[in-house]
């Protein structure tokens, strides 16, 4: 039996789970929102074109507006300052688009400690433990942050001081961007970097130096929970839009059970 035949039979069995980790979009999906001068996206919304009526007897269909980086979405490295001679999300190649992917799970941290931050010495030692982080794969980061997504004050969980959500550290992103083989970073926040990140040296280091490697980001993703630590196959499926800096996306998780 063929590879594929047999992927086949497993899905048809059940013996391979196809796990949604995408937040559905709606006008209620939290957005990222930057403080003044700076100019934000517009959220999610849906303009009824006809639905079974004098406008479309027999469909229903819509217009939609939104920004790239609207719900669960895909960065391309072009997003950022120092990937702007990258790809956009358009030219993300699509044997990138299907890779593995391996789940830290440091959701009890974050729920003592909303400002939670990855550290190269976790990495080390969930390596110890699990393995090496994927070639070419997918590093997958749960916080337990997916909880709040259909609260849009508790996700972006902000306050006078800005915004307090669980992310990676400057020293760790630039060590994932520069001496892992992973390609991208995921995460269940509204971005791939804490909410404290703008204070950070860098200012948001995961932005700055994955997208500068060439690699990607996914964020608010949920069901990670639902993920083994590693031998799951991620499917990313960004809108390929040309010259657009990211997209919100469908992302899949196929895991064998």
């Amino acid at each position: 039996m063929s590879v594929l035949a047999e992927l086949v039979g497993g899905l048809a069995s059940g013996s391979i789970e196809v796990v949604d980790l995408t937040a559905p979009l709606s006008e209620k999906t939290p957005i990222l929102r930057l403080p003044e001068p700076f100019v934000n996206t517009i959220p999610f919304t849906l303009q009824e074109i006809s639905r079974y009526d004098e406008r479309g007897p027999a469909w229903y269909w819509n217009n939609i507006a939104t920004g790239e980086h609207t719900g669960t979405h895909f960065d391309a490295p072009i997003h950022w300052t120092t990937g702007k001679d990258g790809d956009d999300v358009s030219q993300v190649p699509a044997a990138r688009l299907v890779a593995p992917a391996v789940v830290l799970d440091f959701a009890e941290q974050a729920a003592r400690d909303a400002d939670f931050l990855l550290e190269v010495d976790y990495v080390m030692r969930w390596q110890a433990e699990h393995g090496p982080l994927p070639e070419g794969g997918w590093l997958l980061y749960r916080t337990g942050w997916d909880a709040r997504s259909d609260d849009a004050a508790a996700f972006l969980n902000a306050d006078d001081t800005g915004s307090h959500t669980p992310g990676i550290s400057a020293q760790c992103a630039t060590w994932l961007a520069e001496r892992t083989p992973i390609i991208g970073l995921g995460v269940e926040t509204v971005g791939t970097d804490a909410g404290a990140a703008h204070g950070f040296h860098p200012p948001f280091p995961c932005h700055s130096f994955l997208l500068g490697a060439n690699k990607y980001g996914l964020t608010q993703l949920r069901n990670l929970s639902r993920l083994p630590s590693r031998g799951a196959v991620l499917i990313a499926g960004p809108l390929p839009i040309v010259g657009g800096s990211g997209s919100p996306t469908r992302v899949l998780a196929l895991v064998e059970r």
